[in-house]
Order: C-alpha cells, then sequence, then structure tokens
C-alpha cells in the first residue's frame, strides 16, 4: 500500500493556496462535530506514520477546528510492565469514546505490529496473531456503531533524515529525536516492508486505512480533513465508507469449538447434600482453594470467575465462601447491574474490560457480560441484531482473555420454578432478606419460559472450549457451593500445572 500514496488531486504548496482550501473544510469540520453529537456518532481517529511524517502537526490542525469538550487526544508510548501483563487489547478498550465524541490517537494499537515485531522480536505467528486481534476490535467496535478511521503518513527516507537533521540542529527541538528513530530510518527498508504488511492485513471493509502522502505538510492537512469529513459524512449517511484504497480485506469471523451442553429442562436438580459432609467438604474445598491462590500469586496467573443463574438462585452465598478462602488482596468481587448512562454511552464490553484483573489476581463477576443476550434480549432493551452478534462478540472476548493467560471460568446456577417461588417467599418473610426482593425479580419470574430459551440458547451458542459453562444444580444450595468450590479447584490445578 505504501507504493500507492493518495496524491492531492492540486498539488499546491503555499500558504496561501493552503488557507483557502483548509478554511472552507474547517467549517465542514465545525459543522459535522454537531451532527456527531446530535446523531451520538462515536468517532475514533488514528494516526501513524514514521518519525517526523508529521502527525502532531496534522492533529494540532485538525483538533483547532474541534470544541475542546469534544474530544480527548491520547499519545501512545510504549506499553509499561503492568500493561504487558494484561491482554493487548485492554489500554485501549479504555480510551474508546463515548457517543457522540471523538477520539484521536497518536499513534495506536498498531504500535503492538511493526516496532514490536522488529524491536521485540515477535514471530510471524506472533504478529498476526495481534493483528487478527486488532481487526476483531475494529470490527466489534464498528459493528456498534463506531467510526474508526485510520491515517498512515508516509515520506520516504530521504525526507525523514532530511527532518531529524533540521530537529537535531536546533536546541529547542533536538530532543525530540532519539537514538532509536535515527535507528529506525537507517532500517528504513525492513520497517517499510513490514509496514506495508500491516497496513494490507488491516485494511478492512469496516476500517480501512488512507496513506496520505505527507511531504508537504499543508497538502497533507487538506488529505486528512478531507478523508475526516468524507467518513464522517458516510457513517452518518449509512453509506459504505468511500475512503481508502480498494481492495478492502473482508475478515470472516472466527469459528469456535463448542463444548456442547445439555438444555435446561434435562438437568436434574434432586442433588443433595447433609449438613455434616458440607460442613467438612467446605473447610476443605476453601483450605485447598486460598492454597491455590498462593500458587496461582507465585505463577502471576490471573482468573476470572463468572456467576450467572436465576434470580435467588444463590449467587451471593456462592461467592461469599469463594471469597472467604482468597487473600483479600488479591481478588475482587464486581455486582454488575443495569449499566449506567456513561457505560451504556460506549460498547457494552468497555465496562467490564475495566476490571480485567492483574496477574496472579481473581476477579469473580456476579452477572456479567451475558445480559446482553438474557435481559437485554427478552425485556427487548437491545435490538435483535445486536444481541445475536454478541454471541460471536463474547466468544472473541473470552478468547482474547484466554490467550492472554487469564482463565475463564462460568458458572449458571439452575433451580426450577418451585424453588425459586419458596426462596422469594422466604426473602418476603425474614425482614433483614426483604431488600433482596424486588418487583423486578417478581416480574422476570413471569417469563420464565423466555429466559430459559435464551438461557439454552446462550449455552449452546457461547460454552468453547477454552471458557465451557457449567451448570451447577442449585436447589440444594450446601450441594451447589461444594460442586462450585470443587470445579473451581480442579480446574485452577489443572492451570497451575499447564503452566509450569
Amino acid at each position: 500500500m505504501l507504493d500507492r500514496i493518495i496524491q492531492n488531486e492540486t498539488a499546491f504548496a503555499d500558504k496561501d493556496a493552503y488557507k483557502a482550501q483548509t478554511n472552507t473544510l474547517k467549517v465542514q469540520l465545525r459543522t459535522l462535530e454537531q451532527e456527531i453529537k446530535e446523531k451520538k456518532l462515536p468517532v475514533i481517529i488514528l494516526f501513524e506514520g514514521w518519525g517526523a511524517s508529521g502527525k502532531g502537526y496534522v492533529i494540532g490542525k485538525t483538533i483547532n477546528c474541534l470544541d475542546p469538550r469534544s474530544y480527548k487526544v491520547y499519545s501512545t508510548v510504549k506499553a509499561t510492565e503492568t500493561e504487558k501483563r494484561l491482554p493487548l487489547m485492554h489500554r485501549f478498550w479504555n480510551v474508546i469514546p463515548e457517543k457522540g465524541k471523538l477520539c484521536i490517537l497518536d499513534r495506536s494499537w498498531y504500535q503492538e505490529i511493526v516496532p514490536a515485531t522488529l524491536e521485540d522480536k515477535l514471530t510471524e505467528e506472533e504478529t498476526v496473531e495481534r493483528m487478527d486481534m486488532i481487526n476483531v476490535f475494529e470490527r466489534q467496535l464498528t459493528d456498534d456503531g463506531y467510526l474508526v478511521v485510520k491515517i498512515f503518513l508516509q515520506i520516504d527516507r530521504d525526507e525523514q533524515k532530511r527532518r531529524f537533521k533540521k530537529l537535531l540542529d536546533s536546541k529547542s527541538t533536538n530532543w525530540r529525536v532519539t537514538d532509536l528513530d535515527l535507528k529506525r530510518n537507517r532500517n528504513y527498508e525492513k520497517y517499510f516492508v513490514e509496514y506495508d504488511k500491516m497496513l494490507e492485513y488491516t485494511n478492512t471493509e469496516y476500517a480501512p486505512w488512507v496513506v496520505v502522502n505527507s511531504d508537504n505538510k499543508y497538502r497533507t492537512v487538506c488529505e486528512v480533513f478531507k478523508t475526516i469529513i468524507t467518513a464522517v459524512n458516510d457513517k452518518l449517511l449509512s453509506r459504505t465508507l468511500s475512503i481508502g484504497e480498494n481492495p478492502k480485506k473482508k475478515v470472516p469471523k472466527e469459528i469456535f469449538t463448542m463444548a456442547t451442553k445439555a438444555p435446561l429442562s434435562l438437568i436434574k436438580l434432586d442433588k443433595t447434600l447433609n449438613d455434616d459432609i458440607y460442613t467438612e467438604e467446605l473447610k476443605k474445598q476453601q483450605k485447598r482453594l486460598s492454597k491455590l491462590h498462593q500458587r496461582l500469586y507465585a505463577q502471576r496467573l490471573p482468573v476470572v470467575i463468572c456467576f450467572e443463574g436465576w434470580d435467588a438462585a444463590g449467587k451471593g452465598g456462592t461467592i461469599r465462601r469463594i471469597a472467604s478462602a482468597l487473600d483479600p488482596r488479591g481478588f475482587e468481587a464486581v455486582p454488575v447491574a443495569a449499566p449506567e448512562p456513561y457505560e451504556l454511552n460506549r460498547h457494552y464490553l468497555w465496562r467490564f474490560w475495566q476490571h480485567i484483573p492483574k496477574s496472579g489476581h481473581v476477579v469473580i463477576f456476579d452477572r456479567t457480560w451475558y445480559g446482553r443476550v438474557l435481559v437485554e434480549r427478552v425485556e427487548e432493551l437491545t435490538e435483535e441484531k445486536r444481541w445475536r452478534a454478541a454471541y460471536q462478540e463474547i466468544n472473541e472476548f473470552e478468547n482474547n482473555l484466554f490467550e492472554s493467560g487469564i482463565l475463564v471460568l462460568k458458572f449458571w446456577l439452575h433451580i426450577d420454578q418451585a424453588e425459586q417461588l419458596k426462596r422469594f417467599n422466604d426473602r418476603m418473610n425474614i425482614p433483614e432478606k426483604r431488600w433482596k426482593i424486588t418487583d423486578e425479580d417478581w416480574r422476570n419470574r413471569d417469563k420464565w419460559e423466555q429466559y430459559e430459551t435464551a438461557v439454552n440458547d446462550m449455552l449452546q451458542k457461547t460454552s468453547t472450549d477454552f471458557a465451557p459453562w457449567h451448570i451447577i444444580e442449585n436447589n440444594d444450595k450446601k450441594y451447589g457451593r461444594i460442586r462450585t468450590l470443587n470445579i473451581i479447584n480442579n480446574t485452577i490445578e489443572m492451570w497451575i500445572e499447564k503452566h509450569s
């Protein structure tokens, strides 16, 4: 792609010609900014390119057209040691904008590709895996209504060398050129080849690349403004993006191997455990989990434990028995309720990325991202197209965690309708438990069959070989707690051995 850089239709170089065209484009950008806000379009504009290609200058000219309250600018630097211990895309999920706002990136997630390939000695397989993650990330965002504009500023080796020399000759700017910059210039051809591969592989129909010839800064700004204006107009009018070069890559969605689960109607709920055995087993399993947590911490292995289930199925009590066995400095329990307005204004997975565990830590979710295909589906809070797409997105999300070294454990706590009614009545009749029962619980009960259909679909479509569902027979809470703890301990033990 770098051999076919976009040339400006009118190759002007003087400031007067630049001002004449950019003034018109500025007015268009300001008008579009209001439409972005009114129509709640989230926009990500990322700039990549060679050192000294003018990214800072172009970004400065771009934001000067905009209301400072409508955008944030992020400069991507090399990942810290803490960030390296989290999934690759974690820090970038954290900066996606709210609906109606813009995020402008001075370098982006693509810094995890070419610089890492040549300087951190990634294998070809590792590089492709990272680009696949990026393609999935961008597709998930654009499927959710985001606009992702990707601009690569291209200059040749001699021009880059000339610009470096000019910066180095001035005491006020020589700090901007590092030894690494000069090394990259000396190895320009190697970087050129890798950048070209990256651009081709990630030039998708939903997030195409625009490569701009950056040898003239005035012309570059005009090309960038035109690109942004065209992309925003296309998105607002629900047209296919007309920016970038053809052909654009079509990325097939990965097919995951499923761990088949029986429908809930076939699950027998007659299993019980007497008090003596329960007390003995609880101490045994908690002691075992406590020791395993120490080993997890020592080996820096993070774990995510997810709980879903019927209202009053016993999630809270089960989580308490797990949490009491863990070192409080190394775990977090995350109760998931209806999303807040600022959460609704972003991709639904955004709020869960905020709680991904650090190395050696455990995070327990009391309800999860599966709300998208359960309550949001049944209560028609999300359009059908989006909740149907969520099965694939959730599998991709969990696969991302798994590939990053995070163990994902998922439990559905299952009870029957008679047991649920009994527990609801108990809560109504016991003052200190009355807070647990709400009108919403009763409304959900009236839709039991609809929820059961949704749960069965969820189990069939998201029980993967890397993150299978465990259905816990929880009519007898004592039995369910011990079975859950046993599964957690067995799975963590195998995970530790695998990574020893």
